[in-house]
């Protein structure tokens, strides 16, 4: 990514004490611009900090250079105060494309809302949850039983999708990753790699005996009937690393750490 030499810097900060100081510290260095006048965004936080800081900036299109102060800082580069001008210069941008979720609730409401990392469903009762999945229109699995079920992008496949077992997509592979939560029935069955093009619906089947959840991301609707997912190719994310560190290279080391 190559911008100004001296770029105009926004810093932005989580509430966080330790972001907080970084902040102070930072803007007294190197000073900050207004958001509407910015050529980049130096967010500081952690990964939880970075998604709202995506997510409020969207329509911007300005880089976003994290810096962690926060715990885990998968999306964040290590913090240092010294040489950001340098590292804002050289560093790597990678673009983001995030899910939508279209979720219609037992009640009639519908949720509408973006996901970078994943949407996912959950069972919000004792009983496993009974979910039909159709992939563009065809119906490919009648009936999965499970704890849940999500759809995750590549940025997001070293997260919940990991956790729950499912394979971890190289950053530019145009591919989603179908993956259930506890697996009941079928039980052998681990999920699906599917492209970035597919429209996948969920249909929770037994709604009012065993509801169900989903969230995008943060976002969340309670007791859907159900829910579709596709990608948006019109927005943007870009996210900057550090040379070597940038995201094709965590999801790498992810896989054998």
């Amino acid at each position: 990514m190559t911008i100004a030499r001296q770029p105009r810097i926004c810093f932005l900060s989580s509430d966080a004490p330790e972001a907080e100081e970084a902040r102070a510290a930072l803007v007294r260095r190197y000073g900050s611009s207004p958001l509407e006048e910015a050529q980049v965004i130096v967010a500081l936080g952690g990964d939880g900090f970075m998604l709202s800081t995506l997510y409020a900036t969207q329509e911007r299109d300005i880089p976003v250079y994290g810096m962690n102060r926060g715990t885990v800082g998968f999306l964040m580069n290590e913090y240092r105060e010294d040489g950001l001008v340098e590292r804002l210069n050289t560093a790597e941008e990678a673009v983001l494309n995030p899910l939508c979720m279209e979720a219609e609730c037992v009640d009639g409401n519908r949720v509408k809302a973006l996901a970078i990392n994943e949407v996912s469903l959950y069972r919000s009762g004792p009983q496993a949850a009974k979910l039909r999945i159709s992939v563009d229109g065809k119906v490919r699995m009648a009936e999965l039983v499970c704890d849940g079920a999500l759809v995750a992008t590549p940025a997001g496949s070293t997260a919940y999708n990991y956790s729950a077992h499912g394979p971890i997509l190289p950053i530019g592979a145009d591919v989603l990753a179908l993956t259930p939560v506890a697996a009941f029935r079928p039980r052998r069955w681990r999920g699906a790699l599917l492209p970035k093009t597919a429209h996948v619906r969920f249909d929770v089947l037994e709604p009012d005996k065993r509801p169900v959840s989903a969230v995008a991301d943060s976002r969340d609707a309670r007791n859907v009937v159900r829910v579709d997912i596709h990608s948006e190719p019109d927005i943007r994310h870009r996210l900057l690393f550090d040379p070597g560190h940038g995201l094709e290279e965590r999801l790498i080391r992810e896989q054998f750490e």
